[in-house]
């Protein structure tokens, strides 16, 4: 009987669990025949012309962006009995404008870097720093176009409106604000939360990558691995509830902020890598592409197999094939039992 029957396999309730457990053993055996070192001199050159079409998207978004931050807002009808609302103190932030680019771009690709030191791949930290970009600067436009549409009064708006005190309002009843102009156009900008939408897309993409690479939900119940992966999301929150504190912003704009980046984070992240909850949720899909490629799988598994019997071929699975959507890897493409069939074993 061959050391991989896959029809055993199917009907075995342990087939996740013994599925992952091979594919952690290739995993090391491909480290020591060589297969899972790509450095930016081996292979950097080829992944950047590769991609840079998305590099030059980036550029783009930049550009968008710095439009729509000097694109004065809409100014809304502010009457006198919506005052009530607005008349929190004009106070300084809690987090600087200047800190969130540190904390949400800066940190996760310290960590990128740390992980790249360690694992010598170039894809994971160029598609971790990739996708945390677009993360970034599609929350950014995102955020910045619905603020200049929306513009809504922020709570501390009769100050900065009214620095004296002394509200005065036409004909329609709408204000005459003798404030600064930078100042009155800032408090038009609450909705959504720029910083809690930052600190999400950011921190959150660093979140999903973190539960990937520690394999979080590996179903062995080591809750210590959650309370690291919630920390990038506790520091989000508190950016966010600063917000409310500083009266910069009601509670819906963080609210919105927040979910805003959550999702856009989500959606780039799985761009370039599994489901953290994916056996092969530790790497991007362009290393097991590459492993394909490279045939590592084929002889890592011949490694592996100390009697030499039938070695396991992995493949990454393509889009047309793959039902569940993230599965990433496919098993034994020239296996005559369909992928379903194999997949049915663990559900």
């Amino acid at each position: 009987m061959p050391l991989w029957d896959y029809g055993s396999l199917s009907r075995s309730k342990n087939f996740r669990g013994f599925f992952q457990y091979k594919m952690r053993e290739l995993q090391m055996r491909e480290f020591q025949l060589g297969y899972g070192v790509h450095t930016v001199r081996s292979h950097g050159a080829s992944l950047a012309r590769a991609h840079m079409h998305d590099w030059l998207i980036l550029l783009l978004l930049v550009v968008i962006e710095f439009i729509l931050y000097l694109t004065p807002p809409f100014y809304r009808y502010v009457g006198k009995d919506m005052m009530t609302d607005l008349k929190y103190p004009l106070l300084d932030n809690t987090v600087p404008v200047w800190t969130v680019p540190i904390y949400a771009v800066l940190l996760p690709v310290v960590i990128f870097l740390l992980v790249y030191f360690r694992r010598r791949d170039i894809y994971d930290l160029h598609h971790a720093i990739l996708g945390l970009l677009f993360s970034i600067l599609v929350t950014a436009v995102i955020t910045d176009a619905i603020k200049n549409a929306v513009g809504r009064p922020r709570p501390d708006f009769f100050w900065r409106c009214f620095p004296d005190g002394k509200d005065v309002y036409d004909q329609l009843g709408n204000v005459i604000c003798n404030g600064e102009e930078s100042v009155i156009r800032e408090g038009h900008k609450s909705f959504p939360s720029g910083h809690t939408s930052w600190s999400f897309a950011g921190l959150g993409f660093l979140s999903l990558y973190l539960s990937g690479k520690l394999q979080a939900f590996d179903r062995e119940g080591h809750v210590a691995k959650l309370c690291i992966v919630f920390l990038p999301l506790l520091a989000a929150s508190l950016v966010a509830i600063s917000r409310v504190d500083d009266y910069w912003h009601h509670w819906q704009d963080v609210f919105a902020g927040g979910l805003l980046g959550l999702v856009v984070a989500t959606f780039c992240y799985l761009q370039f890598f599994p489901p953290p909850y994916h056996p092969q949720g530790w790497g991007p899909y362009a290393y097991f592409r590459e492993l394909e490629e490279s045939g590592a799988y084929s002889q890592a598994a011949a490694t592996v197999n100390p009697l030499n019997a039938e070695p396991l071929e992995s493949h990454v699975e393509s889009k047309e094939d793959d039902k569940d959507g993230f599965l990433g890897l496919h098993l034994a493409r020239d296996s005559t039992m369909p992928l379903e069939d194999v997949e049915s074993g663990r559900r």
